[in-house]
């Protein structure tokens, strides 16, 4: 793993996403779609660093500190473990482990926020789902210029 290159990735993410697309009404998460991208093609002990990275990424642009390290760390960790059983490797599965994932996370950050006595956000639910849904619809494309960017080979178009 090249963590300079990882933490530029996250650096420009969590900007992107604290910054651009903050004033889209309909947005992917961005963090999310790296966090999967390191579980599927990253090792184990290297996927669950950058678990807990992204999501401490993801705090400092969010609500409640804490929270989303938690629940991105842990869903990051059974992830990358869960990759040595099932390959995740195209971009159909991908799209599915985006998207449950993200609605994992989501609900995990969101009763962890409420534990520390954050107010309820109305329609936080339906939000949790459409930012899910979104990054999985977009997630699969970014994989391949984020492992160029990353120096990984995907071995997606290989020669017969």
């Amino acid at each position: 793993m090249q963590w300079l290159r990882f933490a530029v990735v996250t650096l420009v993410a969590t900007v992107l996403q604290a910054g651009l697309l903050a004033n889209w009404n309909v947005k992917p998460d961005l963090l999310l779609i790296i966090l999967i991208f390191f579980a599927v093609y990253g090792t184990t002990t290297e996927a669950i660093i950058t678990s807990f990275v992204i999501g401490f990424a993801a705090d400092i642009i969010g609500s409640a500190m804490g929270a989303q390290t938690i629940s991105f760390g842990l869903l990051g960790t059974l992830l990358a473990y869960m990759n040595r059983v099932i390959a995740i490797k195209k971009m159909p599965y991908q799209s599915l482990a985006i998207f449950l994932t993200g609605i994992s996370v989501g609900i995990a950050a969101h009763l962890l926020a409420l534990l520390k006595d954050q107010p309820a956000i109305s329609g936080i639910y339906a939000g949790i789902f459409w930012t899910s849904f979104y990054s999985a619809v977009v997630g699969p494309f970014l994989f391949l210029p984020c492992a160029w960017w990353m120096r990984i080979k995907t071995h997606r178009f290989s020669r017969p």
